[in-house]
Formats: C-alpha cells, sequence, structure tokens
C-alpha cells in the first residue's frame, strides 16, 4: 500500500477544503415522540395499495405486452 509523505499529507489536508469551496452542511432535524394520530389498518391498506399498484404497474404493462414491442415492424 502506497502512502504520502507527511509534508505531502499536511498541504494536501490543508488545501482540500480551499479546492472544494464552500460546502454547506446539512443536518436533518429527527424529533422522537409519539404520534399525534394512530394510521388505521385501512388506511395502511390503501397507501400500500397505492404504492404496489404505481410501482408495478409499468413494469406489469411492459412485461404483458412484451412480444407485441418485439414484433415492431
Amino acid at each position: 500500500m502506497l502512502t504520502m509523505p507527511r509534508p505531502l499529507w499536511t498541504v494536501a489536508r490543508r488545501a482540500a477544503p480551499l479546492l472544494r469551496g464552500h460546502t454547506i452542511t446539512q443536518r436533518a432535524n429527527v424529533y422522537s415522540a409519539p404520534p399525534k394520530e394512530k394510521i388505521g389498518a385501512m388506511e395502511t391498506v390503501f397507501a400500500l395499495g397505492v404504492f404496489a399498484v404505481t410501482i408495478l404497474g409499468p413494469s406489469g404493462w411492459i412485461l404483458a405486452h412484451l412480444e407485441d414491442y418485439k414484433n415492431k415492424e
């Protein structure tokens, strides 16, 4: 494994922030508290159904019509 000489490492470490420019540090605001309202079973089933149709619907359509796409002239 190659290592950098100590003086070069020091210069590179100090020059790196200058070369990158100004960076913005983002922090996530995470709050831990119990939910304000309980989510019911029907709402959960509905949301999961919408996600499934949204994600799997287009792929199912393409797979169902794959032969049509192959035979395009």
